[in-house]
């Protein structure tokens, strides 16, 4: 029997996530038979430099489910070369925003497709096909969302956050600036709502999950899917394995556990997947009703992300 599977993704752990569903289901995860895999991706750290849209979330699942992407830093491609960049400093830019000569390909044909009136999302479909992507890949919305965090320095552009401050500020708030007025991408909604297995992946909640469910429509459709609704972890032992998620946590006033995550999801999860190393919290979070699998959350590498994506498939598998 074919499975379908949708993951929620952004950022690291969501790419590698989807490469391990790429990799346990069918055919790379190509839609067949009401089968295959769809990743519906953050676009709230999307940003413009030097002329050109870069799609960050993005880019980092596309790269990584084509088996391109540099697994030491977790983001960009293997094997790059940063002349271009260098000259664009040689040249009075400001070159804190790391783009690689290959990178920089991307978002030149990216832009160029906007530019000639595509929407992201086709733009998105035909540069993952291009490289070899065979699950479907499609951003949240085609319209316009920006991520502002709020910190005791002020208002700041996600992308100043994260990367020119290397993510040292206290996180106040958090706006989706456009996000109100936008709309689900075409196939987002039955993505959604049509698929066996729905899986928030262990990204960001605040940065990567949270853009993806505000968009107007999403959540209801999570809400109200009949698929078995899964979101695992990306707090493990009381710490982030990547990126901010645990002081995001702290300065916004949740608990830095698996359980602090879990009461962020109840409303649009059915399963809680922890690691071994939280399995004295499985009883606290089945008592906010939802069922808890408990296994090994650390995907490493592709043996590792295969090994959890048919862990799920197994334990919680579609709905009957």
């Amino acid at each position: 029997m074919s499975i379908s599977v949708t993951v929620l993704a952004g950022g690291v752990g969501g790419a590698r996530l989807a490469h391990g569903f790429a990799l346990a289901l069918p055919d790379g995860g190509a839609p067949s038979g009401g089968g295959g895999l769809t990743c519906v991706v953050n676009v709230g750290d999307d940003t413009e430099r030097h002329g050109l849209h870069v799609s960050p979330d993005l880019d980092t699942v596309m790269y990584t489910l084509a088996g391109l992407n540099d697994e030491e830093r977790g983001w960009g491609l293997t094997g790059e070369s940063y002349t271009t960049l260098a000259q664009l400093e040689r040249l009075g830019e400001d070159t804190w925003f790391t783009l690689g000569d290959k990178d920089l390909a991307t978002h030149v044909v990216r832009t160029a497709r906007l530019r000639d009136g595509q929407p992201l999302s086709a733009a998105t479909g035909s540069l993952a096909a291009s490289l070899g992507v065979r699950a479907r890949l499609l951003p949240v919305t085609d319209d316009r969302v920006r991520t502002r965090v709020s910190t005791p320095s002020g208002t700041l552009d996600f992308q100043e956050y994260f990367v020119r401050r290397q993510h040292a500020d206290a996180v106040l708030d958090l706006t989706y600036e456009g996000i109100g007025t936008s709309g689900p991408a075409p196939g987002v909604l039955d993505a959604v709502g049509g698929t066996d297995l729905l899986v928030v992946a262990p990204s960001n909640p605040f940065l990567s999950v949270e853009p993806v469910l505000t968009v107007p429509g999403v959540r209801d459709a999570v809400r109200a899917s009949r698929a078995r609704r899964v979101a695992v972890s990306p707090i493990v032992g009381g710490r982030a394995l990547k990126g901010p998620a645990a002081q995001i946590l702290e300065t916004l006033g949740h608990e830095v556990s698996a359980l602090g995550v879990a009461r962020l999801y109840t409303d649009v999860v059915d399963v809680m997947v922890i690691d071994t190393a939280d399995a004295a919290l499985t009883a606290p979070i089945e008592d906010l009703g939802f069922e808890v699998l408990v296994t090994d959350t650390v995907m490493g590498g592709p043996d590792g992300r295969a090994r959890l994506a048919r862990e799920l498939l197994a334990a919680v598998g579609p709905r009957t």
